[in-house]
């Protein structure tokens, strides 16, 4: 690729990363509550908007978490003892373990998110987990699913830095903020003014060449996308709740409006004009009067009528129940589109005296969901597994990643007592101890320590009746080789 076209594609991946912003930061500030007042009309809005413009009751955020806390992955499947030892080894050095937990979360409320993969001096690979709002993938035109190319995007110091990766080249750019650093501002908030003016230029300032060759020999990012569209685009959780936490957010401002007018008595002047405000001068002297703002007397709920024979009758306090009627309403139509068990956001309507074999069948479309979820998330961590392999200069240990799985946490809820009593029955059924401590949410570092006390364990107890049989690393990887080469009937 020559630069001319490398800065072609960088300015094409860097509008588009400009465009998906705003989107992005709108979604972000729905999942932390920061949620503008809309729906209202313009004249309400002028006079009430201000006062509650803080405000918000947010149902995105236990949306969202409802998912990610039931999205942990816990290790790759591999015939390979080593191989899946080893996968898990670089997992964790990278804490991946704590990153994939924040990057999961910004996947569900942002549409999407991504993981690079890099390599130290050592050749150990490097994941880290990206924003949205920083990197571009461009896939192949024909094909949606190979990536050709991916741009990542950063502010330092006072230039906004952009790398372009290829599958056989990298090049550096860089070009000036167009907003200086803010005063006190923290480093993340700093590293997110991303919005750079002018052309792009070779970057330099880090000291490394503007243009170098991919050692890897693939784009080293993956996308981690939430529940796709066939040929469209990820899809945020906050985009069905939006709409319904404008609306409840609103009618909240109306009841607290409602309430502080209902809370006041209303008073009645009759048979005067409006009142009057004397003017003095600086000696004190009266020199004038000056009528009350009608603002004034409406806020004071003061009323005056010129007309002596004007009679007035009551009028009932305002009944608030009419809008948490609705809200109530607007949250059970949140649970619905959403699939969130309603005990999640809700404690009365449809939850009175529920057994819980009721509360395990409400939880049933929010654990589709997240397995659905976990279709999605699977082909990209074993791609990244793949990348990491590349990084290290394993051919062979890449390809034998591809046979793998990716094995999830359990999205369904047990107690401890229905998993043991699960684990035991299939134990009965011959199930091996290896499979029953993975199905039990081990991750293979524990899996392994755990065989290994066991085996400790019985040959602390040779004279046991009833042995459980715990082979050893290099009987079970001959045990496979064995099976694979037709050798065990």
């Amino acid at each position: 690729m020559e630069a001319k076209e490398a800065l072609a594609l960088t300015n094409r991946l860097s509008e588009r990363l400009s465009k998906r912003r705003a989107q992005l930061q709108l979604w972000e500030d729905y999942y932390l509550g920061k949620q503008p007042l809309t729906f209202a009309t313009r004249e309400w809005k002028k006079a009430n908007a201000a006062r509650y413009s803080g405000f918000a009751d947010n149902w995105c955020r236990p949306v969202v978490d409802a998912v990610g806390e039931r999205i942990r992955h816990t290790g790759m499947k591999a015939d390979d003892r080593e191989l899946q030892r080893m996968l898990w080894t670089w997992w964790q050095r990278n804490d991946m373990e704590a990153q994939s937990s924040h990057g999961f979360l910004a996947t569900l409320y942002g549409g999407r998110s991504y993981v690079s993969v890099d390599g130290d001096s050592d050749g150990n690979p490097i994941m880290q987990w990206e924003h949205a709002g920083q990197v571009e993938i461009e896939y192949e035109w024909g094909n949606l699913r190979r990536r050709r190319a991916a741009l990542k995007v950063w502010a330092e110091d006072e230039f906004e830095l952009a790398t372009l990766y290829t599958r056989d080249e990298v090049w550096r750019w860089q070009r000036p903020l167009s907003r200086a650093i803010g005063v006190g501002l923290s480093q993340i908030k700093e590293a997110r003014r991303s919005a750079g003016t002018g052309a792009w230029m070779p970057r330099t300032m880090d000291g490394q060449a503007w243009y170098s060759r991919n050692v890897i020999g693939d784009v080293p990012f993956v996308e981690i996308p939430n529940r796709p569209l066939l040929f469209g685009e990820p899809v945020s959780e906050i985009t069905p709740v939006a709409p319904l936490q404008d609306a409840i957010n609103l009618l909240w401002a109306y009841l607290f409006l409602s309430a502080d007018y209902a809370s006041m008595p209303a008073r009645v002047v009759m048979g005067q004009g409006p009142p009057k405000i004397p003017l003095v001068d600086d000696y004190g002297n009266k020199i004038g009067e000056k009528l009350i703002d009608i603002r004034d007397l409406q806020e004071k709920r003061l009323m005056y009528l010129q007309n002596p024979n004007a009679k007035i009758g009551a009028w009932e306090a305002a009944k608030l129940d009419v809008f948490t009627d609705v809200i109530e309403q607007a949250v059970g139509h949140i649970a619905a589109q959403t699939r969130t068990p309603p005990t999640y956001l809700i404690t009365r309507t449809g939850m009175s005296n529920v057994s819980s074999e009721g509360l395990k069948a409400s939880e049933i479309g929010l654990v589709k969901k997240t397995l659905e979820f976990q279709t999605f998330a699977t082909p990209a961590i074993r791609e990244i597994y793949r990348l990491a392999a590349l990084v290290g200069g394993s051919a062979g240990m890449a390809d034998a990643v591809m046979d793998a799985s990716v094995s999830w946490m359990n999205p369904e809820i047990r107690s401890e007592s229905q998993l043991a009593d699960a684990l035991m029955k299939k134990r009965s059924m011959g199930y091996p101890l290896e499979y029953l401590l993975e199905l039990d949410g081990l991750s293979p570092g524990e899996v392994d320590r755990v065989l290994n006390m066991a085996r400790l364990e019985q040959d602390a107890m040779p004279f046991t009746a009833a042995k459980l049989e715990v082979p050893s690393d290099s009987e079970r990887d001959s045990r496979v080789r064995a099976a694979t080469e037709g050798d065990l009937g």
